[in-house]
């Protein structure tokens, strides 16, 4: 394939309600849609797409949504549109001069897949080896004001039919918010909290605690550069602990699991560098025995869909975050939204992540255009 052209769409859109973590608040979705159009060996001129997950800000990571822009329309760009043969698999090795920013990289690698995908009238689920028609949803439940409104929102996600409850947590709002779920909701709700990195080694007394909640997993309780105090910690706890922002790549993901700072990894191909990498990292997981599942970076139905199909892979034996796009959107940028249904979302089976962009509904959240030029 050869790549004609790339557009990003910048797009501004409103969530259902807060989303809180224990690092900001979130009242809109922003990112931008790659739109890449390619021509194939026969002529014929294919358009895929892909989606940015980068926040706005360099608090989840270093990356942030602008800068992850600019490195796409001055660094990514002109490296690929100078390949004359390219496929979604050569993508990494054409932009390997260009150090981290593997949000920026994923998003164009996705939109070149996608791509690739249609003109071969084959599914993601197909080329990934899925096994799966359905995959278990679950769903992530902001740090709520009081314990009260956390259990309300609890409430309504178990009500809907969620296979399993994520509660986001921090220092000052932990013990008592996890408490109150399992006093409400019982032992056999599968329940398992995230940190996003808010605590230290200090809390690891503190932390302990949550082992008498019978928790699935703690996620990312520590800095993401402390493997080492990751596996310390694991020492001194039963809850398992999962990494998120540690695992930056499948070498990251070897190295947490020969020191022992992970019996369970959150894959988000994003922050990993994209699907094809967020495949290796599923394969060594599941070579050494350690469970995995697809975590969610709140996207559109472009990026759920294409998370579904990673799902649905044979490793991914947890729940992902793999809710609704009702979850976090009234109105999705896709014809046909990602549904929730007893407990499972389905796997998409059309061309490409096996959904079509709204242009109406793109038009109306888009904040900006850019065309990058070759």
């Amino acid at each position: 394939m050869k790549l004609l052209s790339l557009r990003m769409h910048h797009l501004r859109m409103p969530l259902v309600s807060p989303f809180t973590t224990s690092f900001m608040t979130q009242t809109h979705k922003r990112c931008f849609l790659v739109e890449a159009e390619l021509e194939i060996a026969d002529g014929r001129v294919v358009t895929g797409w892909g989606e940015n997950v980068a926040l706005d800000r360099p608090y989840y990571s270093a990356e942030y949504l602008d800068g992850s822009a600019d490195v796409v329309a001055r660094w990514i760009a002109p490296l690929l549109f100078a390949v004359d043969v390219l496929t979604a698999e050569t993508v990494g090795h054409h932009l390997r001069a260009i150090v981290g920013n593997p949000m920026a990289k994923a998003a164009v690698e996705m939109a070149v897949l996608d791509a690739q995908l249609r003109a071969e009238g084959r599914s993601f689920a197909s080329y990934l080896g899925a096994v799966a028609r359905a995959v278990p949803s679950g769903v992530s439940v902001g740090i709520q004001d009081s314990v009260e409104a956390t259990v309300r929102a609890v409430g309504g996600y178990v009500d809907e039919g969620y296979a399993r409850i994520k509660l986001k947590i921090r220092p000052g709002a932990d013990l008592a918010h996890v408490a109150a779920v399992r006093r409400e909701f019982g032992d056999d709700l599968p329940f398992q909290v995230d940190a996003n990195a808010a605590y230290t080694l200090v809390d690891a007394a503190h932390l302990q605690r949550l082992d008498d909640f019978g928790l699935l997993l703690i996620e990312q309780p520590l800095g993401e550069a402390d493997l080492r105090q990751h596996a310390q910690l694991a020492g001194q706890l039963r809850t398992p602990i999962c990494l998120d922002e540690s695992v930056v790549s499948a070498e990251s993901a070897v190295d947490a699991i020969a020191l022992g700072a992970a019996a369970i990894i959150n894959v988000k191909p994003g922050r990993v560098g994209g699907y094809l990498e967020a495949r290796r990292i599923h394969d060594i997981a599941r070579a050494h025995g350690i469970a995995v599942w697809c975590g969610g970076m709140l996207e559109t139905g472009v990026g759920r869909a294409a998370n579904t199909a990673l799902a649905a892979l044979p490793g991914f034996t947890l729940p992902g975050d793999i809710s609704g796009s009702d979850r976090f959107f009234a109105d999705d940028i896709v014809t046909a939204p990602i549904r929730m249904h007893d407990g499972v979302v389905d796997v998409p089976t059309g061309p490409g992540f096996g959904v079509e962009v709204d242009r109406e509904r793109l038009e109306r959240y888009r904040t900006a255009v850019v065309d990058v030029g070759v």
